[in-house]
């Protein structure tokens, strides 16, 4: 495929890779050679949110970083779901696709209950899990996410998502702790994917997951001694906006044994502290690498 004219081919330098999935096209980057290194993301970002790390790690390792169908430079089908679990699906397909073995996943955001089910699943596939700002249970004891969420299914949250692109334009500020890491051009490469209604439409379904997907996201958690044989490394900005630091407690008490880093950083922190971010996944499948 082409690159588009907006993306900066310095930022970003990768080559474009493309799988052709029941329900579209998925773009995906697939740089270096060795163990894989699956990175996940979630709303409103695409793998571009993994640059910096893919730039490091792609040195010592396979790369393979996915746009889910609706994000980034994947197609926007207007019949697909765009729920979790259907993206969880395409997940599986491509690493199936791919036939990747032994695999470090990243996950952060959406990201989380996405590709945590393909380690529920294939546990003795994943070597590696390294988690950032994320979640894997039910949000129904969230009253605040609970409250915005319905809000959004309705019709004035439809607007918004839709027709004025409040996920780039409102919510990806909003995520970061210090604005001077989002540049004009960075925002630019969030927004550029999402500027027209029709291709907002993950956007807009992942806000409604936030309630919608509870049962899926609280059967992930009953499963979660599966994780508990896989290496783990826990990466956190400790000024998230958008999910509350008690999160980072839940996974502390879920898995008492497993290695935090925090970061005086947003939601975004493989932006605001990409290098940091990528040191410390490569330390880590350096040390687990036995």
């Amino acid at each position: 495929m082409k690159s588009p004219k907006w993306l900066d081919r310095i930022l970003y330098p990768f080559a474009h890779n493309t799988v052709d999935l029941p329900a579209g096209q998925m773009h995906y980057v697939d740089e270096g050679e060795g163990e894989p290194v699956v990175f996940v993301h979630g709303t409103p970002t695409w793998s571009f949110v993994w640059r910096q790390q893919i730039k490091s790690l792609s040195r010592t390792n396979r790369c393979i970083a996915p746009d889910h169908l609706g994000f980034g430079l994947s197609e926007k089908p207007a019949g697909f779901a765009y729920t979790p679990e259907a993206h969880a699906d395409n997940l599986e397909r491509l690493i199936e696709h791919l036939q990747l073995k032994n695999i470090t996943l990243v996950v952060h955001d959406f990201g989380g209950p996405i590709g945590l089910r393909y380690a529920i699943k294939y546990t003795e596939n994943v070597k590696r899990l390294v988690i950032l700002n994320t979640w894997m249970w039910s949000l129904e004891e969230e009253s605040k996410i609970m409250r915005i969420s319905k809000f959004m299914a309705g019709a004035i949250g439809r607007f918004l998502y839709l027709q004025m692109g409040f996920s780039a334009k409102v919510l990806l500020p909003q995520g970061y702790h210090e604005s001077k890491h989002l540049t004009k051009d960075i925002k630019q490469h969030y927004q550029k994917p999402l500027s027209t209604p029709a291709s907002r439409k993950g956007t807009w379904q992942f806000a409604k997951a936030l309630h919608k997907s509870n049962p899926y996201f609280a059967e992930l958690w009953r499963q979660q001694d599966k994780l508990r044989s896989i290496n783990k490394l826990i990466l956190w900005g400790e000024k998230d906006k958008l999910l509350p630091l008690h999160f980072l407690d839940k996974w502390q008490q879920a898995f008492p044994e497993t290695k935090t880093i925090k970061y005086k950083a947003g939601h975004f922190l493989q932006e605001e502290r990409g290098g940091e971010v990528a040191d410390a996944i490569k330390q880590f499948v350096l040390t687990t690498n036995k």
